[in-house]
């Protein structure tokens, strides 16, 4: 299926993780269906991710940013404005689950709500009027921690609700301008920093097998390809008459009866 997006200006953030990563597989994906991926991101992989897809010939740049400040937001908004005069997407991909908990500092608590949420409603508000331009969409990138919580981290749970309430409010905002906002739930996907985690604990095997057993299709993890495609999906003309939506690609993890759970 032609998804429409080639040469369609796609900004993503926190798109400058480690190969595999959601954003870098999003980013990736979106150069293969011929899109021009925006790098926004702090990590200087950035740079080598934008010059790999230049020496393909994909107009990329990576507009290197600090997303918990949002002076820096507004200054790549407008850098990323300047160079193409249009978003026709924006992924508000940024995230980490910090452990900011009841615990810690509200030092802790503040930033994970600077990273986690303020960075999607200053990023949007900042490339808002290039998005208006090319009638472009908003996806924003949740976690099924937004609605269930985990425990341990307030500030990642506070944050991602937040992005599932700002989803909604922006699609009856910008309905009247005929711009799409929707949001893409995750569960358990195995990306590097999943496998990081894992090898982290002392029974990391059989803490992995317990997750998985309890993903009723399959039985397995979320791929980021699958997340990507979604992604993709999502944001292109094949979805038009799709705005407020929290889609959810996680296997059944989140929704589906425990019944299902069987050994």
């Amino acid at each position: 299926m032609d998804l429409g997006l080639k040469d369609k200006i796609v900004v993503v953030t926190g798109a400058a993780g480690v190969k595999g990563s959601i954003g870098e597989t999003i980013v990736q994906a979106l150069a293969h269906e011929g899109a021009i991926p925006v790098i926004v991101d702090r990590n200087d992989r950035g740079h080598g991710y934008a010059e790999a897809l230049q020496q393909r010939g994909i107009d990329s740049i990576f507009v290197q940013t600090d997303l918990s400040k949002p002076s820096q937001i507004e200054a790549a908004a407008k850098t990323i404005g300047e160079k193409y005069g249009r978003i026709d997407a924006l992924i508000n991909n940024v995230g980490v689950n910090d452990g900011a908990g009841l615990d810690g500092s509200m030092e802790d608590f503040m930033y994970s709500l600077k990273l986690n949420l303020v960075s999607f409603f200053a990023m949007t508000k900042y490339c808002l009027p290039y998005i208006k331009k090319a009638k472009g969409n908003i996806l924003n990138i949740g976690s099924k921690v937004g609605l269930t919580g985990q425990g341990a981290t307030s500030g990642y749970a506070a944050s991602k609700g937040g992005v599932l309430g700002l989803t909604r409010e922006w699609a009856v905002d910008l309905i009247k301008d005929g711009i799409r906002s929707n949001a893409i739930i995750i569960a358990e996907s195995w990306t590097p920093s999943y496998d990081t985690w894992i090898k982290t604990l002392e029974n990391g095997e059989e803490k992995l097998q317990a997750i998985t057993k309890k993903i009723p299709l399959g039985n397995r993890m979320t791929t980021p390809q699958e997340i990507a495609d979604t992604c993709l999906f999502t944001i292109s003309g094949r979805s038009s008459h799709t705005t407020g939506q929290f889609i959810t690609v996680d296997g059944g993890y989140v929704h589906l009866d425990r019944s299902l759970l069987t050994e």
